[in-house]
């Protein structure tokens, strides 16, 4: 079987499943944030339920519109306090706690390998990255979970990309699974696992295994998932606080296609709006303008991304007339970025930098654009209006890319700095 395959007949009681079987699988770990755990409250509260399965296994995380905009967005996130007082709710993020829940939640070693995981958000398909079985579900299904601990899944099928290869300078994981949805389509793996595989992913630092695994969603996968090896078990000593058991694809397992890149051909990619399939490499971006630059979000938010952000715009300014914002993901993110520097060196070169939050990754507040606007962000989906006005236009690539376009006023590499 495969990785995914192991994990849900664990979880279902069984030796062993196929791909199509309908499932009733016990779930690790529920969560959702400010906008989608108040539906799932609603319909908690509406079923007469008095207590949650378990305490200790679902997680209310305020990010996406915090801190609070407006009225509206404050109700909701007194509503995740108040029923997680109420219920008590033990990880509950708020204020100076919070952070983005994809970030955050495997930072305090609440998902790990092996667990079947739920979130009322689609980009829950980051934790895979943990070899985890995680996706995205609707707020009456996380309701449901809250509830009985249990959910159904149709097993999917897999597909096996293998990275071959070594990476050219200045891409980055970002650029690897750009690339990879720019090859497969919106739609290439809709409701499949996709098991990310080769040399060139056992290289890869958490932070860019995270950034694969959390677009697999934008190619219509079900999961992102990778083995967990030496450098996941480096990640989870000293987070986890109960055990876990880390499954690994067979030798023998059965995939429904095999994909492999050679990796040294691959350049920094960037999506062209309105689709992430819309990829092309750097070299063929050609000349666009841009009045805002995002660095930050569940992609690309992490202690990495900011570092090699600050190492690129290091010693130089922003455009004028450009606006770059940088978020990093959650407080710790922060405070090591502090320590080591890179806020500072972002600050001196003209970055806001905000607080951790969604923000402006979908439309909600920090960034938002204004029509005919154009952004570059390290954020992961690009649709018509996602950033703001629907005459604005959202081009996606990785940090170093970002912090150069910053400095140029225009989608470019950092080689041309």
């Amino acid at each position: 079987m495969t990785i995914a395959e192991k994990i849900l007949a664990a979880h279902s009681g069984l030796d062993s499943v196929e791909p199509g079987q309908l499932l009733e699988v016990d779930v690790d770990f529920a969560f959702g944030n400010d906008i989608t755990a108040p539906i799932a409250i609603k319909v908690l509260r509406e079923a007469g339920v008095s207590a949650v399965f378990d305490r200790e296994r679902i997680g209310l995380v305020a990010d996406h519109f915090v801190p609070n905009k407006d009225i509206l967005s404050a109700e909701q996130a007194r509503m995740l306090r108040d029923f997680a007082t109420e219920y008590g709710i033990v990880h509950h993020y708020d204020g100076g706690e919070s952070g983005v829940e994809h970030v955050l939640l495997p930072e305090k070693g609440l998902v790990l390998p092996g667990d079947v995981v739920i979130g009322a958000d689609s980009h829950t398909c980051t934790h895979g990255a943990l070899g985890a079985f995680a996706t995205g579900v609707g707020s009456s299904d996380l309701a449901a979970t809250m509830m009985s601990g249990k959910t159904w899944f149709k097993v999917p099928e897999s597909i096996k990309f293998v990275y071959n290869g070594r990476l050219r300078p200045w891409v980055t994981g970002k650029d690897l699974i750009l690339y990879t949805i720019g090859d497969i389509g919106v739609d290439g793996a809709l409701y499949m696992a996709m098991e990310f595989t080769g040399p060139v992913i056992d290289s890869l630092s958490m932070a860019e295994r995270f950034t694969m695994s959390n677009m697999a969603i934008e190619a219509g996968g079900k999961v992102g998932i990778i083995d967990p090896d030496n450098t996941t078990m480096e990640y989870i000593t000293g987070r986890a606080s109960r055990d876990f058991t880390p499954y690994h694809s067979d030798r023998d397992a059965h995939y429904a296609r095999v994909i492999e890149y050679d990796c040294s051909q691959i350049e920094p990619q960037v999506a062209f709006p309105h689709l992430p399939e819309n990829t092309r490499p750097i070299s063929e971006v050609g000349n666009v303008p841009l009045e805002q630059v995002v660095i930050g979000s569940c992609t690309n938010g992490r202690v990495e991304d900011l570092a090699l952000a600050a190492e690129v715009i290091s010693g130089r300014h922003v455009a004028r007339g450009l606006r770059l914002i940088v978020l990093p993901a959650t407080p710790s993110v922060y405070r090591h970025a502090m320590e080591e520097g890179y806020l500072l060196t972002l600050l001196d070169a003209g970055a806001v930098i905000g607080p951790p939050t969604c923000g402006p990754c979908l439309g909600g507040h920090m960034g938002v654009l204004a029509a005919g606007e154009r952004a570059l962000s390290t954020t992961n989906r690009n649709f018509v209006g996602r950033m703001g006005h629907p005459e604005s236009e959202v081009y996606l690539a990785n940090p170093a890319i970002a912090a150069a376009s910053a400095v140029l006023g225009r989608i470019g590499s950092p080689d041309e700095l």
